[in-house]
């Protein structure tokens, strides 16, 4: 089968090029998906788990992509819930050969089924991003309606979720990104656009809640924005300045079935729209993780077309 694959961590993004690469196995309680559309962190190929299996063995080539969607292929000894031939959409296991290729293994309690009236690049774009801002709202920030929430890099693919959740529960949002990024903030019906190449982040005044997806320097000035009884979570790296009086929760995104299924519900119902900034083919993917082609909200790839 033809997958993305790199060999050398030091190559970087350079390393990443379209080859053969093996038929996946598929293990107890796995599904072999035939991938319609997969999504990707530019920044994966930084993550150890990219590079070595749960005992920590060195597991190159890699294949990256995390965010699958598509149709059952064949099922593993044991696996129960899915069948062969249905629309499954989810996450791949961080430790394991990922979605960037044309068929993957997966175990099946990652996935969930996929209406027949959502196209598999909308849902490529919903595990990872949806799936963290939700459990970075509401299960590590604990967000209520009247509450306000500054969420970092709104127009992004995590960011624009999060705004969108966070509305319909009823909170107060203030987003934040570049120049570029205020039309789709308002869009998404944020209250409050801050710039952060131009307007100061403690404009934002006091918040109940901080989300952050960027880190450094943004993530350590947001602390002294929570306010007593408040909540600072972020993606990115453990927290080393925290609030004053409130927590901080540096956390990894968790699969998720049941709510992967209540995410499709929203995005049927139109509730929720994931942005999609570009769609790629696979042999167009290596490209896509350069900095200088990334584009406000989530980068899809397009592998199997129909289904």
């Amino acid at each position: 089968m033809q997958a993305i694959t790199v060999r050398d961590r030091a190559a970087g993004l350079a390393g990443l090029s379209l080859a053969e690469a093996p038929y996946p196995h598929a293990a107890e309680n796995d599904v072999i998906v035939r991938v319609h559309a997969a999504g990707f962190t530019p920044g994966e190929l930084d993550w150890p788990a990219t590079w070595s299996d749960r005992a920590g063995r060195d597991r190159t080539p890699t294949v990256p992509g995390h965010e699958v969607s598509g149709v059952v292929a064949e099922r593993g000894y044991g696996t129960t819930g899915l069948t062969v031939g249905q629309r499954v959409f989810g996450l791949t296991d961080w430790t394991r050969n990922g979605s960037l290729a044309e068929y993957v293994a997966v175990e099946a309690r990652n996935l969930a089924p996929l209406p027949a009236d959502i196209d598999h690049t909308v849902a490529a774009a919903l595990p990872i991003s949806g799936l963290t801002a939700w459990q970075g709202l509401f299960d590590h920030g604990r967000l209520a309606a009247g509450q306000t929430v500054l969420i970092h890099g709104v127009a992004g693919g995590v960011g624009s979720i999060a705004a969108q959740l966070a509305r319909e529960a009823g909170a107060q949002v203030i987003g934040t990104g570049r120049a570029g990024d205020r039309d789709t903030a308002q869009s998404l019906g944020v209250d409050t656009f801050l710039d952060l190449q131009t307007d100061p982040l403690e404009d934002a005044g006091q918040v109940d809640v901080v989300f952050d997806v960027i880190g450094g320097d943004i993530l350590d000035r947001s602390a002294a924005l929570v306010r007593a009884g408040g909540t600072l979570v972020t993606i990115v790296s453990p927290p080393t300045v925290r609030p004053r009086d409130g927590q901080a929760i540096f956390f990894v995104v968790e699969s998720d079935r049941a709510r992967l299924a209540d995410l499709a519900q929203r995005v049927r119902d139109g509730r929720l729209r994931p942005i999609i900034g570009a769609v790629r083919t696979l042999a167009e993917a290596p490209s896509a993780f350069a900095p200088a082609h990334r584009t406000p909200g989530k980068t899809i790839i397009r592998i199997t077309e129909g289904g």
